[in-house]
Parts: structure tokens; C-alpha cells; sequence
């Protein structure tokens, strides 16, 4: 199933607007406001739309590519291996299973991967990524509740140099953006990093539920102003209608969407297309 498919409960919003010859501008406000574009976004859309005068489904289509093209950026490969990527993200995003997802996508590229498991607050929880790093065909460094996170962050760097592997995967415990003494923890696990492999991580992405829809955004810009985000991956586009939501995004966090989460399988991720997205969203 492609993009257009996983994106069709957002498409629906827009698909009776552009039936017939015309699009009245009230409706169309309506029907982003409803996709979760955002007000200023659906101001710049809407004026982009005004200015074309006719064909307003290429007019909106064309706007929300150029605001979405930008921030792409072609993914990370420094020369000095291991590249150390960080990955958080708020309970429930999908931040451990995107951590497969992306192993398995690497994997398939032939690069080495190993994966910390640093979140040791869940119950379980590096189980779960075991069993994503097996499916993946990864290994994992596995840890214990309550262990110190950055330590296995650390243990992790340690042996991906002296084996000589291509990417480390950080997996770090979900946190709410009020938690102080979690974000600061994310803090000591990027200051850790650093200690093994200078300059490390060498990204840190952020894993966003698209379900969530604007009420993501704050919480998004307050990880960046904590950790320095490098990146964000956008999940459960296929299990929502507020699909508009990559748009803020982007807008207000200047910061490239590298993946979109697609499904729960292990190939649903895939690297994020502006112009695939755009015609996904609206229909060719």
C-alpha cells in the first residue's frame, strides 16, 4: 500500500472541494484548519491559492512543496564511523518501534547497526526492542530497569568502534516534554555521547505521532530547545486524518522531516518525498 493509500482518512477532507471546476476559499480554509495545517500555515496557503487565480488544487499543491522543501536533507553518513543517532520522543509515539523500522531500513542498505537500549524506565522495554532488533537482524545492547541510561548509551558507542560498526541506534526512554528530570537525563546521554565519539550523537531525531496533531508542535520545540534536534520522523500517518500536521512542523521547528511512519510493519517507513506527500495529501 502506498502513501496515497495511508494518507486517504486526510485526503477525504479535501477530495469534495476539488470535484467540480471551482474551490470556494471558505471551505478550503475549513477543510486545513481540519487536516491540522495550522493557522499560519493555511494563511500562506490560502494566499498562495488567491494569487493563481485558477487551478487551485495545483496552486495549493505547489505551496505546500515549496514550504516543505527546504528542510530536505540528504541522510547522515560522516566519514567517521559509528554515526551515533539519538532518538526520543514523548509515551506513545511509536519511538521504539520506529528504532526497528529504521534498523531494518538500514539494514537493508548493508550498514552495520547496533542499538542501545536505553530506555530503563519501561517495564519491559528492551524486551520490546529485542525483538524488533532480531526481526531487523541487529544487535541490540540490552540493559535493565533502572539502570543509568547513558551508560548503556556509552557500553553501546564503545563496542560499535571497536567492532567497527557503520550506526548506533539510541533508544531512549519516552518523556514528557514537563518531565525537568527526564529531559535532563536526555541531556546527560547526549553530554555522554560525546565523551566516546567527539562531536556525537551525530543526530538527534525526534519521533512525533501524527494522531496528536498540533498539540505535537509544542512539545517538539521544546525537545529542540533542550536536545538540538537534527530531525524529526512523523508516525501513524496511516491511522489519522490530521495528516496536514507535517506542515507546522516544519514551519515552526526549521528542523528536515527524514522518515514517515506509514503501518506497524517492519517496511512501513519510508524517506519523506515533499512532492509525494503533496499529492498524497491532495490527490493527483
Amino acid at each position: 500500500m502506498g502513501l496515497k493509500e495511508k494518507l486517504t482518512k486526510t485526503r477525504q477532507i479535501f477530495s469534495r472541494l476539488f470535484s467540480s471546476s471551482g474551490a470556494n476559499l471558505d471551505d478550503l480554509e475549513a477543510a486545513l484548519l481540519s487536516a491540522d495545517v495550522g493557522v499560519r500555515a493555511t494563511q500562506l496557503l490560502l494566499d498562495a491559492v488567491r494569487r493563481a487565480h485558477n487551478d487551485p488544487k495545483q496552486a495549493l499543491q505547489n505551496e505546500i512543496i515549496t514550504l516543505l522543501s527546504p528542510t530536505v536533507k540528504p541522510q547522515p553518513m560522516p566519514a567517521q564511523k559509528p554515526v551515533v543517532i539519538m532518538v526520543v520522543g514523548v509515551n506513545g509515539s511509536g519511538k521504539t518501534t520506529t528504532v526497528g523500522k529504521l534498523c531494518y531500513y538500514y539494514g537493508r542498505l548493508r550498514k552495520r547497526v547496533v542499538v542501545a537500549a536505553s530506555d530503563t524506565y519501561r517495564d519491559a522495554a528492551a524486551e520490546q526492542l529485542g525483538i524488533w532488533a532480531e526481526r531487523a537482524g541487529v544487535e541490540v545492547v540490552r540493559s535493565q530497569k533502572g539502570q543509568d541510561a547513558a551508560a548503556v548509551a556509552f557500553d553501546t558507542i564503545v563496542k560499535a568502534i571497536q567492532q567497527d560498526y557503520d550506526i548506533v541506534f539510541i533508544d531512549t526512554a519516552g518523556r514528557l516534554h514537563t518531565r525537568k528530570d527526564l529531559m535532563a537525563e536526555g541531556e546527560k546521554i547526549k553530554r555522554v555521547c560525546g565523551k566516546v565519539k567527539p562531536g556525537s550523537p551525530d543526530e538527534v531525531w525526534l519521533v512525533i505521532d501524527a494522531t496528536v496533531g498540533q498539540n505535537g508542535i509544542r512539545q517538539a520545540q521544546i525537545f529542540n530547545e533542550q536536545l538540538g534536534l537534527t530531525g524529526v520522523i512523523i508516525t501513524k500517518l496511516d491511522g489519522t486524518a490530521k495528516g496536514g500536521v507535517l506542515v507546522p512542523v516544519i514551519m515552526e521547528l526549521k528542523v528536515p522531516i527524514r522518515f514517515i511512519g506509514t503501518g506497524e510493519g517492519l517496511e512501513d517507513l519510508e524517506l519523506f518525498d515533499p512532492v509525494a506527500y503533496a499529492r498524497a495529501l491532495l490527490g493527483d
